[in-house]
């Protein structure tokens, strides 16, 4: 009776997992010599609603642990699980992982998501820090996806860091950067090995909406109709130079507080020292914000510090941020430089790196051009204490704006004859942090995730409806972005209690 019933099940499901395996062998066999390692599985829901949808930490068993950890990096630039929106809908559809082929470091991956219920259009994410390619599964995947959006990611074309030494007082070796600076943890990241310049983030993010449409035309047998880049921090530098270098791939962006990158400063060789330097005699005051560290801090160009207790926001900031990513970028950029002899991470000056060193041209060979020819919108928080606004959302829009004409151009690949440049937008929320989850330790902040995902839905609106976007505009406390605010431009304020 068992075997009755077994082979009767059998007969049932077999041509449905024949169909799926079909499927997904159609659209491998496209990708074939574009990726290498690739999976491909029948998803029945493609949100992380389904646990299968994002691999555990560590999963890779041939990588060392801290290389590849998805699941941490989902919930990196997302609000807490109680503050995002909920997912109402399920996604069926295929998921591929793999590694792109070409790359000779073998780190480079991707990952795609085709819905069964398709849109017609894609979507790429760039990805924060050194996360990899599941970076944006809170943030943008979920969202996207249940709108019926193809959705394809990567990972700058590196992994994440390998622990060198959990208790040592000195460097194990010469690309190491401590946790903080009061911590004997070591890691070595791997975009600072050889073969990983930072050029290779713009090149992935270009490269993932390459194959990627490959793979939506294959599955769905027709390209896509319209590309949207988007991504956060790091990822959102990769959106700005996909906007600056890609149009024919991209139709338009949103960055969500984008790291800007200028060889003249500011950028983060000229703004992380501060207060690295100042934070030892800020704690020593007793976080007085009348102190002299704490006035310099602030005259760098970061926000002012909140306290909660004995918790503060610079703390946190100090403690995961401020040090290790000075220490990421100068290895990879300037690394003739002795990053921790006598006060070195505290004490780093990038102007007078310029004539010490090749830093200057390093960075250069990474810099925003603020050259767009596609609508790109930022949005950005007063509050960022790692990517003070003024100097990087506020910058990169400056920076926009002095290269762009009311000439009327031609902008061809089907974006049309304007009157003027593809429109450029600087959404900024009032009390914005770059980490969401910050808002639980310190609820005068708010959250910038809604409002990045309603630019989106703006930026569709502009390019598919020739809805305007609404203009420049400060996002006030519990509000929204509005089509005619009161006022336009920058908030008055980097914070209002």
């Amino acid at each position: 009776m068992i075997r009755t019933l077994a082979g009767a099940l059998a007969l049932i499901l077999l041509p449905g997992i024949a169909a799926a395996q079909n499927r997904c062998n159609q659209v491998l066999a496209q990708l074939s010599g574009l990726l290498v390692d690739a999976t491909c599985v029948e998803s029945t829901d493609l949100t992380t609603t389904n646990p299968a949808t994002t691999p555990a930490d560590n999963s890779i068993a041939t990588l060392p642990t801290g290389a590849f950890t998805p699941t941490t990096d989902r919930a990196v630039i997302a609000p807490s699980a109680a503050k995002r929106p909920p997912i109402t809908k399920v996604v069926p559809g295929l998921q591929i992982n793999a590694r792109f082929a070409n790359d000779p470091t073998n780190q480079a991956r991707f990952l795609l998501r085709l819905p069964n219920d398709w849109n017609g259009a894609l979507v790429v994410a760039g990805a924060s820090g050194t996360r990899s390619e599941f970076n944006g599964d809170f943030a943008w995947s979920d969202f996207v996806l249940q709108k019926g959006y193809a959705y394809a990611s990567q990972n700058k074309g590196v992994l994440n860091l390998r622990i060198t030494s959990l208790s040592s007082a000195t460097p194990p070796n010469n690309l190491a950067c401590r946790l903080n600076p009061a911590s004997q943890v070591w890691v070595n990241f791997f975009d600072n090995d050889d073969g990983q310049p930072f050029t290779r983030w713009r090149d992935y993010m270009v490269a993932a909406a390459k194959v990627a449409r490959v793979g939506v035309k294959a599955f769905y047998n027709h390209w896509p109709r319209k590309t949207y880049a988007v991504g956060t921090s790091n990822g959102g530098y990769q959106v700005r130079r996909a906007i600056e270098t890609a149009p024919d791939l991209f139709d338009g962006g949103v960055d969500w507080e984008g790291t800007f990158v200028d060889a003249g400063g500011p950028n983060l060789l000229t703004d992380l020292p501060p207060p690295v330097l100042n934070w030892p005699d800020y704690l020593a005051s007793s976080f007085n914000p009348n102190s002299t560290a704490a006035k310099n801090i602030r005259g760098a160009g970061y926000p002012p510090d909140i306290i909660n207790g004995a918790d503060s926001y610079w703390l946190r900031h100090w403690t995961s941020f401020w040090e290790v990513t000075q220490c990421q970028w100068q290895k990879r950029l300037d690394p003739t430089f002795d990053t921790y002899a006598n006060e070195g991470t505290a004490t780093y000056n990038y102007y007078a790196r310029l004539s010490a060193s090749n830093v200057g041209q390093n960075v250069a060979d990474i810099a925003n051009t603020g050259k767009i020819t596609r609508p790109l919108i930022t949005v950005a928080g007063t509050m960022d204490a790692l990517l003070p606004i003024n100097h990087h959302a506020r910058g990169y829009a400056r920076l926009v704006d002095a290269n762009q004409s009311d000439d009327p151009k031609w902008h061809g690949q089907g974006w049309g004859r304007w009157n003027k440049e593809p429109p450029y937008r600087l959404y900024e929320v009032q009390n914005g942090s770059h980490i969401e989850t910050y808002q639980d330790l310190f609820p005068q902040l708010q959250l910038i995730m809604p409002h990045a995902q309603k630019a989106f839905d703006l930026l569709v609106r502009f390019v598919e409806q020739r809805t305007p976007l609404p203009p420049d505009q400060c996002i006030g406390k519990n509000g929204v972005i509005v089509d005619a605010p009161a006022t336009t431009g920058h908030c008055d304020l980097l914070f209002v209690p």
